[in-house]
């Protein structure tokens, strides 16, 4: 529903008969959440405190929905980062709903996007024989394009014009990350990603994933014309996304939602949900409390909850190099255990 999306398939029909018990009450129930089991179940207490057979997973389907409908009129239309994929193609399947958890609200196009200043391009963008026309186009047009690392896989030769980048058969292990000057940050796990070779000075690591003395581009920038190929490595199993460390999440989605409105820092699984009328969606899928920073324009005077009535008014400016501004600021906001809150921008 937050996607506004035309149909709803609830699957499957024997699922939503199966019964709802309390052994299904998460620990982080009991605090406030968007969803409170203990309101969901009342009606269907039996004298002796057991749940009445009635009570199955379609009334907690039922009552998701209900809470969503209430707050649906009050958003415009959905936006996000615009993500081409050919009709029939395949390759990398599903990773824009990955992107989505960690917090980049993507907008699945079967068209390329001539327009747009920011395109994410996954593996399925070759199955059009253009493909590598097109992003010449885009930053020719002064827009920048993020392709990951299993199209650069299938285009890598016919990209030699813009940039010399290798997807190489070798993988390394990798946990600790550099994002920027700052020191080496630690993940939450090891992972295993593709060792990407470049020629120096051709091109820069803005992220680069640490194994023991090497290093590996995460995040890749390459200027051509007048706009930036960005290329960010995917690990081998997508939800180590997750495990990445929250300072290499934040310049990765500074960088890809960079021509929207909104972006968020903190923790994984965290999404947005942006609209057209200053409206944007923040939905926790963590078990744990998060506190978050909601990063805007500095021309936004306030963040309302919709929800909590509650209106943040105390935005800090966000400093670049030389301590120069950088238009835009950042409001802090704690945000409940599978939980979201509905904010305006004012």
């Amino acid at each position: 529903m937050f996607a506004k999306a035309p149909e709803i398939t609830l699957f499957e029909f024997g699922a939503m008969q199966r019964p709802v018990n309390s052994r299904l009450r998460g620990e982080w129930q009991g605090t406030g959440t968007s969803l409170d089991f203990d309101a969901l179940v009342k009606p269907y207490l039996t004298d002796d405190g057991s749940l009445s057979q009635e009570a199955t997973y379609a009334l907690a389907a039922d009552h998701a929905l209900r809470i969503a409908d209430n707050v649906v009129g009050e958003l415009g239309n959905p936006v996000g980062v615009k993500s081409y994929k050919p009709f029939h193609s395949t390759g990398e399947d599903f990773l824009q709903t990955y992107f989505g958890m960690i917090g980049i609200p993507m907008d699945l196009v079967p068209e390329y996007p001539t327009d747009e200043k920011m395109v994410v391009l996954t593996e399925s963008a070759k199955f059009d024989p253009r493909i590598v026309d097109k992003i010449k186009q885009s930053l020719m047009d002064s827009n920048n394009v993020l392709i990951t690392s299993g199209l650069l896989r299938a285009i890598q030769i016919d990209l030699n014009d813009i940039v010399e980048l290798r997807y190489t058969d070798r993988k390394a292990i990798v946990k600790d990350f550099k994002a920027g000057w700052g020191p080496a940050i630690e993940a939450d796990a090891e992972m295993l990603i593709p060792q990407i070779a470049y020629i120096t000075n051709d091109s820069w690591e803005e992220i680069s994933a640490m194994d023991e003395t090497n290093g590996w581009p995460i995040l890749h920038s390459a200027r051509y014309a007048n706009g930036i190929l960005y290329v960010l490595t995917i690990p081998e199993s997508f939800t180590d996304l997750y495990n990445f460390p929250v300072p290499v999440l934040n310049r990765i989605r500074q960088t890809v939602s960079s021509n929207l409105p909104v972006y968020i820092e903190g923790p994984s699984k965290i999404s947005l949900f942006l609209y057209d009328n200053n409206t944007f969606i923040v939905e926790s899928f963590l078990n744990e409390p998060a506190d978050i920073r909601i990063i805007v324009s500095n021309e936004v005077e306030s963040l309302d909850d919709k929800l909590a009535n509650e209106i943040l008014s105390d935005g800090k400016d966000i400093r670049g190099w030389g301590n120069a501004s950088t238009g835009k600021q950042a409001f802090e906001a704690s945000i409940k255990p599978h939980s979201f809150r509905v904010f305006r921008m004012k």
